[in-house]
């Protein structure tokens, strides 16, 4: 029932899942901790599937931050091997269904043989049209914003650019993602409230849900929700409710 009261022509361009709560779902069960990563990975099959038939053109997922090497070596290990099992696994359905597959992050931390299983599924379906998902691997926001200028400097020293010709529109050509439209939707599961240091320069005007749901029960109902959610909001980027129901303002 969800679905049909969604208004098509009012969907998000793009969505941000900040997938948590796969630990604390096993901890609850008396689980380990790895048993709620490998149930979260039945999540993002699900919620991919849903994405695109609901028709959500860009889906990211914030699969491993870069403050998660930091956790248990088994922990680390078991998501890279969960990463490139669902790469490997999933490819078939994903060119099926026309899905982009892309990824951000500092990549050159993954270990070799997932870096390589990402590039091969990468490049296989860069010509597809129907979806793109994208993956935040070993990324953060802030070390993105770094990169960027990093290379901003890089490019103003050798005189590939006026350092008093940067705005937001050049800075933003410089992230991982930089022709990437900004997220619409964020959604965080697991019910904490915090951005943790996801998408920082990007998610600056994007609609938050907050979903009680652990990421490894999360479906498409749940997205259904949080999608209604968004349509039931009046996006005012910074202007009155009355300037936002005249004349819409031009979006970069």
């Amino acid at each position: 029932m969800g679905e049909r009261r969604l208004q098509k022509d009012r969907l998000p361009r793009h969505v941000a899942i900040i997938m948590d709560g796969n630990g604390r779902w096993a901890e609850a069960r008396g689980l380990e901790r790895n048993a709620g990563h490998r149930e979260g990975v039945e999540a993002v099959k699900a919620v991919v599937r849903a994405a695109n038939e609901i028709g959500i053109p860009r889906l990211t997922l914030y699969s491993f931050s870069s403050e998660n090497w930091n956790r248990p070596k088994a922990e680390v290990q078991e998501l890279m091997r969960l990463l490139d099992h669902y790469l490997g696994n999933e490819v078939d359905e994903v060119m099926r269904n026309g899905i982009r597959i892309e990824a951000v992050g500092r990549l050159d931390r993954l270990p070799p043989a997932v870096r390589k299983r990402l590039d091969e599924v990468v490049e296989r379906s860069a010509g597809n049209r129907e979806m793109t998902l994208v993956f935040a691997l070993s990324y953060g926001g802030r070390q993105e914003i770094v990169d960027a200028v990093r290379a901003i400097l890089r490019d103003a020293e050798q005189g590939k650019l006026d350092a008093e010709s940067v705005g937001e529109k050049t800075f933003a050509a410089y992230l991982y993602d930089g022709d990437a439209p900004d997220p619409d939707l964020l959604i965080r599961t697991g019910g904490e409230l915090r951005i943790s240091n996801f998408l920082l320069w990007q998610i600056a005007y994007a609609e938050i849900h907050a979903s009680e749901v652990m990421w490894p029960e999360f479906r498409k109902e749940h997205l259904v929700e949080a999608l209604l959610d968004y349509q039931g909001r009046e996006r005012r980027f910074g202007l009155t409710g009355e300037q936002v129901r005249g004349p819409q303002p031009e979006r970069s």
